[in-house]
């Protein structure tokens, strides 16, 4: 059984003469540990195509399958999102009157841990990310490199099994935005953890397993590695 299945999955917003379509009868198999690189140019459905396998969107039609389960049907589609996804975003999306520990453990609220085991798994992830020594820092006091450093740690608080990354190096330097990637392909490879990534870059691409290229809500080619 795949890891994720699609089949003609569609997605359309609005109605009658406003209804614009942004995915297109999409066929997609992904197994577990995979990382697939999703490029396009902008407005080609992408980010979209990302929502849609975090649950944060339902499609307007066909088939998306997590582990044999549909997730538009999924009686709790909050409980998926927060048991078995990581989000990972281009704008960090850090709250800035949180410390970074803090912000790490904001994902741990919607599962049963005590107080305790949150700082503790905070403490436990910002290590993994190398920044044990950067808990008490609020994110004006971080580089972007951190700050997203941080949202990778994030990310990972709940122990998801898929890491949906939405252009994760977009706000980053070439160096920064090297040593991003770098670290999330090692804890993607070290954790046996299935990723999709969104991106523009090319050389980012090449990393991935396996690249997707969509054009008009289309995936129109795909290049295995």
């Amino acid at each position: 059984m795949p890891f994720l299945e699609i089949s003609g999955l569609c997605k359309a917003y609005g109605e009658g003469n406003a209804r614009t379509e942004v995915l297109h009868d999409v066929n997609l198999s992904i197994e577990s540990g995979e990382f697939v690189a999703i490029v396009g140019p902008s407005g080609c459905g992408k980010s979209t195509l990302l929502q849609l396998l975090g649950a944060l969107d339902r499609p307007t039609s066909g088939t998306l399958l997590y582990r044999g389960i549909s997730l538009p049907d999924h009686p709790n589609p909050a409980a998926y999102r927060a048991r078995q996804v990581g989000f990972i975003f281009q704008a960090f999306h850090l709250l800035p009157t949180f410390t970074a520990a803090e912000n790490v453990q904001i994902p741990m609220f919607e599962i049963d841990r005590s107080a305790s085991e949150r700082r503790d798994r905070a403490f436990e992830l910002l290590k993994l990310v190398g920044l044990d020594h950067r808990l008490d820092h609020f994110p004006s006091k971080l580089s972007g490199g951190e700050r997203q450093r941080v949202a990778i740690a994030r990310s990972l608080a709940n122990g998801p099994s898929l890491l949906l990354a939405d252009e994760p190096t977009g706000n980053l330097d070439s160096e920064n935005a090297q040593s991003v990637l770098n670290l999330l392909i090692r804890l993607q490879q070290e954790q046996g953890r299935t990723m999709v990534l969104v991106t523009h870059d090319a050389t980012i691409a090449e990393r991935a397993g396996r690249i997707l290229r969509m054009i008009d809500g289309r995936i129109v080619a795909e290049d295995k590695r």
